[in-house]
């Protein structure tokens, strides 16, 4: 199967990797070019750990030529998803299916919506996480630290969740659980919130550059805000109707790890030899990523249903007044939805935006 991946990163790269060794053609496209200069030249992918070999993906020059894949993955930062969805949108056809790895901000809605004026409807998949974790070594050689045994998926509209089930299950294996909606994704994301946490708690080492093991530097302080935060988490998923795995549901179904307390889920991940060094630039996604894309949205749900989340809300202003900026106002997918009420969201969320039936599939 051709497979289109928007992004050139580590992870799309990963993905790249994994495609084609078990027999696909992975088709590649870097926005800025930059990431597949050496590729360009005809230096191999070298990939190791989880995935070991050499991979020559197919680098593609635009969204038009990425688009001619029947699959296309987006697989790059949230902040550079509109970008590349507004390149992809004049090129898609019903045909196409398209998923988002993983999914923040309702990027998915966004997309819908675009495609809505065109008068078509593709089914959209979204993940809460990424498929693997991977690291690049250089602009050539990304080394894949872990694939995920189970990765949680929605799909818009829902009522053709299980054709882009398998899809994935397809080109990835038996590794997706199907919810029952993108809402249930958005709270599904334990990223944001982790990575915040993290991140503030060591911002010092992360901005002299310092090596720092990350696992080993989740100490009981900041353990104890990791399950702050996820207390938050569930309280907004209750109030929306909503059940989402702890944090100790995603430790033991990611990383195959337990703990009586999340101090000691990143203690045994420590003395498992998993872990990696942490942010060493203050540019980290960790931040510029997660903040506005991931906790802002976050607690655009929670103002919705009416549920306090001072952690995020606090994690949020602090680091914003740290890099001297508005994360919240960084979010260039959420003011494009429109004004949204509770009622609005939790509808579009199953059924996307009307189109004209004769050009539905």
């Amino acid at each position: 199967m051709h497979i289109g991946i928007a992004g050139a990163g580590a992870i799309a790269m990963g993905y790249a990797g994994f495609l084609l060794s078990h027999g696909h053609a992975a088709h590649v496209w870097s926005p800025s070019g930059k990431s597949v200069a050496g590729l360009l030249k005809g230096t191999p992918l070298t990939v190791t750990g989880a995935i070991e070999g050499e991979f020559d993906p197919w680098i593609c020059s635009s969204a038009k030529e990425l688009a001619k894949c029947d699959v296309i993955i987006v697989a790059l930062p949230a902040y550079g998803h509109r970008m590349v969805l507004d390149s992809l949108v004049p090129h898609i056809d019903p045909h196409h299916t398209i998923i988002i790895s993983g999914h923040l901000s309702f990027a998915a809605l966004y997309l819908a919506k675009r495609l809505s004026e065109r008068s078509i409807e593709i089914p959209i998949g979204v993940w809460n996480t990424t498929l693997l974790t991977s690291k690049a070594q250089s602009s050539t050689h990304i080394r894949i630290g872990a694939i995920r045994a189970k990765v949680d998926m929605a799909v818009l509209p829902v009522r053709r969740r299980y054709e882009v089930q398998a899809i994935c299950v397809a080109l990835f294996g038996d590794r997706f659980l199907i919810k029952d909606d993108m809402l249930t994704i958005a709270l599904s994301n334990l990223n944001p919130q982790n990575h915040m946490g993290i991140a503030l708690c060591n911002l010092t080492r992360i901005e002299r550059g310092e090596a720092w093991g990350q696992n080993t530097n989740v100490t009981p302080a900041v353990a104890r805000l990791l399950e702050g935060l996820d207390r938050e988490r569930l309280g907004i998923a209750a109030a929306f109707g909503k059940t989402v795995r702890t944090i100790f549901d995603h430790s033991v179904l990611s990383h195959g790890v337990s703990g009586s307390s999340v101090a000691e889920v990143y203690a045994n991940l420590a003395q498992q030899g998993k872990d990696p060094v942490g942010p060493k630039d203050i540019n980290t996604r960790y931040v510029v990523e997660d903040v506005p894309f991931g906790l802002i949205t976050t607690l655009y749900l929670a103002r919705m249903c009416g549920v306090e989340a001072l952690l995020h809300e606090s994690g949020a202003a602090i680091l914003s007044a740290c890099y001297g900026r508005d994360f919240g106002a960084d979010n260039d997918i959420l003011p494009e939805l429109g004004s949204l009420d509770r009622t609005a969201l939790t509808t579009l969320v199953v059924e996307g935006y009307p189109v004209s039936m004769k050009d539905v599939m």
